[in-house]
């Protein structure tokens, strides 16, 4: 596994021309629509939708808003894709896998929270087939809950981009009124290849990624 990654890598940082955007994104309304849902009932861990879980919900709704953004270039060929087949990277004891949400813009909150928590478990009890770990459009790597606050991730090829997603983190920020508050925080930072996207639409994608996370409701209908 080790050497597949290595490889992986090398394919991606030699060739692919890397370019970054970041978004510090007002996390608040997404930290209130967690603990909504939490006294609406959600008790079993089974059932809870977390924080990362809207991420991956926007991150898909974002790139149907802006479908350029999911494409790749393969060779001497520009490739757009129809479906929305959506990456998330699982640590695993030895490495690291993205299972893939197949056609996940068909798929509710709800559905894609339920269908992380299995991909994630079988990837880590290495009951996973080959092809659900391949042939994803774009991949997320979220590392907030290890305590990053932010971080640059490699593409993974031939995919056009992918999002690296940092803790929320409690700051102080100027409100309306122009008074310092505690606000809470999340910075996102999208990898991308300049072949496929360039910064006017990275930047489109990041602002519809915004609005969605700071506006949780719409991921709701």
């Amino acid at each position: 596994m080790r050497k597949i990654i290595a490889q992986r890598l090398v394919e991606s940082l030699g060739p692919i021309p890397h370019f970054y955007l970041n978004i510090d994104i007002n996390a608040g309304p997404l930290m209130e629509a967690r603990e909504e849902l939490k006294s609406a009932g959600e008790e079993a861990d089974a059932a809870k939708i977390t924080v990362n879980d809207f991420v991956l919900k926007a991150a898909v709704q974002a790139a149907v808003k802006v479908p350029r953004v999911n494409a790749s270039f393969d060779g001497d060929a520009f490739v757009q894709y129809a479906d929305v087949d959506l990456g998330i990277a699982v640590a695993i004891e030895d490495g690291l896998l993205t299972p893939v949400i197949r056609a996940a813009q068909n798929k509710s909150l709800r559905e894609i929270s339920e269908l992380v928590k299995d991909l994630a478990h079988r990837a880590r009890n290495k009951r996973m087939k080959p092809e659900e770990f391949q042939g994803g459009t774009f991949t997320v790597s979220n590392l907030g809950g290890m305590g990053i606050d932010s971080f640059a991730a490699v593409i993974n090829p031939p995919q056009g981009f992918i999002l690296a997603v940092g803790k929320i983190t409690k700051v102080p920020v100027i409100d309306d009124c122009d008074q310092i508050v505690v606000g809470h925080r999340m910075l996102i930072t999208m990898s991308c290849d300049h072949r496929v996207i360039d910064g006017a639409l990275g930047a489109e994608y990041l602002k519809e990624l915004r609005h969605l996370l700071e506006n949780p409701a719409l991921l709701l209908v």
